[in-house]
């Protein structure tokens, strides 16, 4: 019922207006998709209507040869869902998720050509490090915002724990982790010169050269976002200092190894930076064993002299 009286509301769009480079209708395409099904597959969710029309051409694509595949608008045929233009499906591949849109680019060509275009992948989130591994996203220059959070209770149970205190059960765990971030950081210093914001949150095993080569290779870095990173120090605020020329924001939260001088010396040197480290400089930072002589080595040099 919703659906046929959005189709009485909303004007259909013909093939020549959606295939068109300079129709104005182009870019207004995702509000027709409230009233878009494919052969059987309505969309069920109007409000997200970019979404719906992906995921109900998603589904056709398994049910039916892609020469099937028609685009239906107000119960009309109009066109084969890769008669639309780059724009358009562009925009329609910007409301899908990582995986969504690897599973629809292995569809047909065109598709899979949309999927690998860099313009489509200007922000990219990580809630996890393995899911750097996967092959469902693209690196390149149209990247400008960068999120990779680890909320995860291995976090602080196992890789923020100083290594010299770690079980070897605890550093197998992180050994099969531990190179992920930073390998994923060296791609985006070399790909993505064009990044804009960088946040990090909870990746326990980043170091100070993993930032400041970011810092030295996206020169256009207007706001890095440390939190929960343990091995970063002061050395990256250095960083900061030396190659952060148009950073505007700076935040290192909870970063234990970040000490209260290293924070005054980056505000004097950089006064118009705006720096917030909330509890970093509070936080116990990390210190080395102090070498200690055995108490039975020691009791045996007592009786050998005595």
């Amino acid at each position: 019922m919703e659906r046929e009286r959005m189709a009485q509301t909303l004007p259909s769009l013909t093939a020549q207006q959606l295939s068109s480079q300079n129709s104005p209708c182009s870019t207004a395409l995702y509000v027709q998709a409230c009233v878009v099904c494919l052969r059987g597959h309505h969309v069920s969710r109007p409000h997200n209507t970019g979404c719906g029309l992906i995921v109900a051409a998603y589904q056709q694509a398994y049910h039916c040869p892609r020469d099937k595949a028609y685009l239906y608008v107000s119960g009309q045929h109009t066109m084969h869902l890769i008669q639309l233009n780059r724009e358009c499906l562009l925009h329609l591949f910007s409301f899908l998720d990582k995986d969504s849109r690897r599973s629809l680019s292995l569809t047909c060509h065109q598709l899979r050509e949309v999927f690998l275009d860099p313009c489509l992948w200007n922000l990219l989130h990580f809630s996890s490090p393995c899911q750097l591994r996967k092959d469902n996203f693209v690196l390149g220059p149209s990247l400008r915002y960068l999120t990779i959070s680890w909320y995860s209770s291995m976090v602080l149970q196992v890789c923020n724990i100083e290594d010299w205190l770690k079980s070897s059960f605890q550093k197998n765990i992180c050994s099969k982790h531990e190179s992920l971030v930073s390998t994923f950081l060296a791609h985006v210093c070399y790909m993505c010169p064009n990044l804009l914001s960088l946040t990090m949150s909870g990746c326990g095993h980043i170091t100070d050269r993993d930032v400041i080569s970011v810092l030295q290779c996206c020169r256009k870095l207007r706001y890095l976002h440390l939190e929960n990173c343990v091995r970063i120090t002061d050395c990256s605020l250095e960083g900061v200092v030396a190659n952060g020329d148009n950073l505007e924001e700076v935040k290192v939260d909870f970063c234990r190894n970040i000490t209260q001088a290293g924070l005054q010396h980056c505000k004097e040197m950089k006064p118009a930076l705006q720096l917030t480290a909330e509890r970093s400089a509070d936080l116990i930072p990390d210190s080395k064993p102090e070498e200690r002589v055995p108490i039975r080595r020691t009791l045996q040099k007592v009786l050998q002299n005595s």
